[in-house]
């Protein structure tokens, strides 16, 4: 029986890490080794990145909270306690989308949180 060697799966497997590499800067684009290299950082920068855009999405959330609160004279802190006090279980995303798109509605809910406090 004729043994089988490994050509075929290796060519394979070096052709998927350089197209994961195209578009990288000089040699990590075209060379095995450095694209091998190139890609596992990026995999690990990506997978980084992930968590780290839920930290910064929820920082400017809390940022534009902050903004309307003030300037309905409330701080943020105290807002949400009232809100937790008085059941309002909106989530920071949805808060924010409201201190933007419907100032009167956002107004409607600070009064809610004075009056829990």
């Amino acid at each position: 029986m004729a043994r089988i060697k490994g050509a075929m799966m290796t060519r394979k497997r070096r052709k998927k890490v350089l197209k994961l590499a195209k578009g990288y800067w000089g040699a990590k684009s075209k060379h095995f080794k450095m694209a091998k290299q190139a890609v596992m950082k990026s995999g690990n920068y990506a997978y980084i990145g992930r968590k780290q855009r839920k930290r910064d999405f929820r920082r400017l959330w809390i940022t534009r909270i902050s903004a309307a609160c003030r300037m309905n004279g409330i701080n943020y802190s105290t807002f949400m306690n009232g809100l937790k006090k008085a059941n309002i279980t909106l989530n920071r995303k949805m808060l924010s989308e409201i201190a933007i798109a419907d100032e009167q509605a956002f107004k409607a809910l600070v009064e809610q949180a004075k009056a829990a406090r």
